[in-house]
């Protein structure tokens, strides 16, 4: 019987120490909870430090400069302090739509603009098939040496571009040159003052540029695959082109969905470089793409009013439909953009 007791008493006395060890535990629980939420908030914190210039950048560059928006309201004339010009509040809003040169001239520019961006989007899918064709290249120095070719145009400046282009394209240019010695031609060809195909021209040029700095986000893409996926594939027999087909390009396609979202949210953002060194009397009137025309009227017709107000116009426009395909975007795919 004392054995009995002694054995109930001790294990009464491991059942405390159980109970006692089990709510030390949950007195600590909150301490580590503590220490962990401090460690994600101080990793937060110093996360937050190392974007903090570049969101400085941004607001400099970017959000800063649309104070300038007040000049769309003004009748603004150099050398004149905004203060002495009078307020004219929403008569160049007006002007776009009432005035019928204004409004012929919006609407060509607009329609070069539309085609420009029409066909960037209609050729948004090569840089997908120039990543997938090179990942699909075995030689390594032959693959490197193809990325840096066509990625290097990227860096170059549309300046250089239209001097290397005068060069060869103008009337007295190396192509014409050679084309009239061997008498394919007797008359040069204009390929950079005529009017006729500009908007092809362009699109060429603008491939050149962009093909092998666009395929970079895509070659990642096709990096961030499992390999298991194309092991598994080439077990079960599957050919190479099977495997692109099947494998490869419907994995792309939710990166190539997003940039295709984006490109059309920046529908109207063709960008001025390229689009000016490229211009002049012979092609202004199919070149002058939306950026360009708020230049030119702008710097050469000194109506910064009215430019300005072109501007607000188009940013408000390009926000809109970045809201609209994020909106699209969540009902069909799930996840918005923004």
């Amino acid at each position: 019987m004392d054995d009995i007791g002694e054995g109930t008493r001790a294990a009464q006395v491991g059942e405390v120490a159980e109970v006692e060890s089990t709510l030390d535990l949950e007195k600590d629980l909150p301490k580590t909870k503590k220490k962990k939420s401090s460690l994600r908030d101080k990793q937060g914190k110093k996360l937050f430090l190392l974007i903090v210039p570049f969101l400085i950048l941004v607001f400099l560059f970017s959000y800063f400069p649309l104070h300038g928006w007040i000049y769309a309201f003004y009748d603004y004339r150099a050398p004149l302090s905004l203060s002495q010009c009078p307020f004219v509040g929403f008569k160049w809003f007006a002007m776009l739509f009432t005035n019928e040169t204004q409004v012929a001239q919006l609407i060509q520019v607009m329609k070069n603009t539309f085609a420009m961006s029409l066909l960037g989007m209609a050729t948004s899918f090569l840089p997908v098939l120039f990543a997938v064709f090179l990942n699909e290249i075995n030689c390594k120095w032959f693959k490197n040496c193809v990325q840096t070719l066509t990625t290097l145009p990227n860096f170059i400046s549309w300046t250089l571009v239209y001097a290397v282009a005068f060069c060869l394209f103008s009337s007295s240019g190396m192509v014409n040159t050679v084309l009239q010695n061997i008498g394919a031609i007797a008359e040069p060809i204009r390929f950079l003052d005529s009017p006729e195909h500009t908007w092809l021209k362009m699109m060429l040029w603008n491939i050149w540029k962009g093909l092998g700095w666009g395929s970079i986000m895509y070659l990642a893409a096709i990096a961030g695959i499992d390999q298991e996926v194309y092991e598994a594939a080439r077990v079960d027999g599957a050919s190479r082109w099977q495997i692109i087909k099947s494998i490869t390009i419907p994995l792309l396609m939710p990166t190539f969905f997003v940039m295709l979202m984006l490109s059309v949210a920046n529908f109207l953002n063709n960008g001025m470089d390229q689009y000016y060194v490229f211009q002049n009397a012979f092609n202004k009137q199919t070149i002058q793409v939306l950026d360009l025309y708020v230049y030119n009227i702008g710097m050469t017709g000194k109506n910064l009013s009215l430019a300005t107000a072109i501007g607000v116009l188009k940013s408000v426009i390009s926000v809109t439909l970045l809201m609209l395909v994020n909106f699209i975007s969540k009902k069909t795919r799930g996840e918005g953009i923004v």
